[in-house]
């Protein structure tokens, strides 16, 4: 099969190059801050004093909202997944009925066309036999007062 969309139906949309690049970006800046906050607890951790409980409460929020916004992108993402395998799977059933259709079409053609042609060979078997059946009679005498010699 093609990946022409049939006639009359949807196209999928492109998502926009400029959402792409804006998530590309905000997974980018989110990956630079947990590189810097994992960056400042070892530098602080290798300064064998305590670490300020400010400081500590900033880092730990910083690591808080990181992990959240992974698993907000995360669950986006898998939201956007199903919605794709479903359209896949509703598209699989319009193919596979579609598919059944023009089987079912194909199957009655062939009963036709058997139908037909075996019409058509029983006339012709009985024009044949017909001409046969003239062949095998016997030659008649020419009507009365026809040319005879």
């Amino acid at each position: 099969m093609t990946d022409l969309p049939t006639p009359g139906e949807p196209s999928p949309a492109a998502p926009p190059s400029l959402t792409a690049s804006a998530e590309r970006a905000r997974a980018q800046l989110h990956e630079e801050i947990e590189r810097l906050r994992v960056g400042v607890e070892e530098m602080l951790a290798e300064q064998a004093e305590p670490i300020p409980q400010e400081l500590r409460r900033e880092l730990d929020d910083m690591r808080e909202e990181t992990r959240l916004q992974v698993r907000k992108r995360v669950k986006k993402t898998e939201r956007k997944l199903e919605r794709s395998l479903h359209r896949v799977e509703e598209r699989t059933l319009q193919l596979e009925t579609r598919i059944e259709g023009v089987e079912a079409e194909r199957a009655a053609a062939e009963v036709r066309i058997y139908n037909e042609t075996e019409r058509l060979l029983d006339g012709l078997l009985q024009e044949i036999r017909t001409i046969a059946d003239l062949f095998e009679r016997p030659a008649q005498p020419p009507p009365f007062g026809g040319r005879g010699r």
